[in-house]
């Protein structure tokens, strides 16, 4: 129905498709206000497991059953997702997506914010989704764990891209036992992959940047941030760009918290 990354226009053509379905993963409180038409809500808590220090790994089979059940995923369900920061509860979700290997899904290039920026319809009467069992099984081809990213630190084949602030990337900014980043990482903070003056739009010249910071098409790109909020953006303009790329959801609060992990500063 949509490629990966959908403009506000093209979206609002759609809105009365039956296989359509618009997942809001902004704040309760902010889609109590108002929301794109017919959109129901997510909880980006419902997208990570909570167990520390590792938060945001991927939550378990029941918990990923839940969720899909309440919102009554179909096979023939085309998903956009959209949030109001940027993009990073949206491609949470959508990484999520593609690791329970349901295909058809999009982003809304700029979230809410592009949205109303353009005056497009909107709504405040709460949409209640048609539940139905789900049940999910896992495709680990998205994702990446600790153990893989210790046996590829010495892989040219493989790049790794931090999502963070530069400031968490050199160590000045602690958000673990340690601070720091996985040796040989290249940070490209992921609110600078957005677009200021087009409503956070995904930046239009990311593959340039990308390939001047070493991080291209030829390689696979592991990406990762704090828990994998930050780092589901990313993954998804990777995706968006026909690279070969993975997520690592233990992040920096699973390496940064594990004594025995190589670190750079």
């Amino acid at each position: 129905m949509f490629p990966i990354i959908v403009e506000p226009e093209q979206l609002q053509s759609e809105l009365s498709n039956s296989r359509l379905l618009i997942v809001d993963l902004c704040r309760e409180s902010a889609y109590a206000k108002l929301h794109l038409p017919g959109a129901i809500h997510v909880s980006p808590l419902e997208l990570i497991c909570g167990i520390k220090p590792a938060t945001g790994k991927l939550p378990d089979i029941k918990q990923l059953s839940d969720l899909f059940s309440r919102i009554g995923l179909r096979a023939d369900h085309h998903l956009v997702a959209y949030d109001d920061e940027g993009g990073g509860w949206a491609g949470r979700f959508l990484w999520t997506l593609d690791v329970i290997d349901h295909p058809a899904h999009s982003y809304l290039n700029g979230g809410l914010t592009a949205w109303i920026a353009e005056n497009r319809p909107v709504e405040s009467r709460p949409n209640q989704p048609d539940s139905a069992p789900v049940t999910v099984s896992i495709n680990r081809q998205p994702m990446v764990d600790k153990e893989y990213l210790l046996a590829h630190l010495d892989d040219p084949n493989v790049v790794i891209w931090d999502a963070r602030s530069a400031s968490e990337y050199n160590g000045s900014n602690m958000q673990a036992a340690r601070g720091g980043h996985i040796p040989g990482a290249i940070n490209l903070d992921w609110l600078d992959t957005m677009d200021r003056d087009r409503d956070l739009r995904i930046r239009s010249d990311m593959e340039d940047i990308l390939s001047n910071l070493g991080i291209s098409r030829d390689k696979e790109v592991i990406t990762h941030c704090q828990t994998h909020h930050r780092s589901s953006l990313t993954y998804l303009i990777g995706k968006s760009l026909g690279y070969s790329i993975k997520a690592y959801d233990g992040s920096w609060s699973e390496w940064g918290n594990d004594p025995h992990t190589p670190i750079e500063a």
